[in-house]
């Protein structure tokens, strides 16, 4: 498959590049710096706003990963959805697998961002992605998936086992290296087709 990831050198980005490129993959890596990314065959300079280029990559490409989370140093994250609804706006025909946060996940019908205990620190991001979540869902056409990790996603091991569940956690936890092999699994079977899902070891 030819696959492009958006975001390609973050935590996710560089993790779903590099097990991509592992199973043999075709992978392009697009950043805002276009820093070559290992086990990319091409790396390319773009934002998630550059909606014709982000339209483009899409379109050319088997699958698209989009790993770009929203701003984390305490700016507006009204450019970040405004990004988002240009795309699911633009009708891109190719297939998408957003990144999205476990904020939105539920438990007996809340949201784990509106349940007690919630991180204060991560509210403003979950509730972004929350909303990034519900566009998709209210999109016509687009071939999308968007996937939740476990509450706690790090840096870790790669033992290629996790757990799957849809709108409820199913765990504390996820490696991010096991989150990629979510992601890439996903890519190549398409069993989500259309909706949420979640991963956790």
């Amino acid at each position: 498959m030819n696959i492009t990831v958006i975001g390609a050198t973050g935590m996710i980005g560089s993790r779903v590049v590099a097990e991509a490129a592992r199973r043999g993959h075709t992978v392009t890596a697009i950043s805002r710096a276009g820093t070559a990314v290992a086990g990319a065959t091409k790396a390319q300079a773009a934002e998630l706003a550059d909606t014709p280029v982000i339209v483009g990559a899409v379109n050319g490409s088997d699958a698209t990963v989009i790993a770009v989370p929203p701003d984390r140093t305490g700016g507006s994250h009204d450019s970040y959805l405004q990004a988002h609804r240009d795309l699911i706006a633009a009708q891109p025909n190719g297939r998408m697998l957003v990144v999205g946060g476990a904020g939105s996940l539920e438990v007996d019908g809340v949201q784990l961002k509106d349940t007690p205990g919630f991180p204060a620190i991560y509210y403003k991001e979950a509730a972004t992605l929350s909303d990034v979540l519900d566009a998709y869902r209210a999109s016509k056409g687009l071939a999308w998936t968007f996937l939740s990790p476990a509450p706690m996603i790090a840096p870790g091991e790669r033992s290629g086992r996790y757990r799957l569940g849809s709108d409820n956690p199913i765990g504390d936890s996820i490696s991010a290296e096991d989150f990629a092999v979510a992601v890439v699994d996903e890519l190549e079977k398409s069993a989500h087709a259309g909706r949420r899902f979640t991963v956790a070891n």
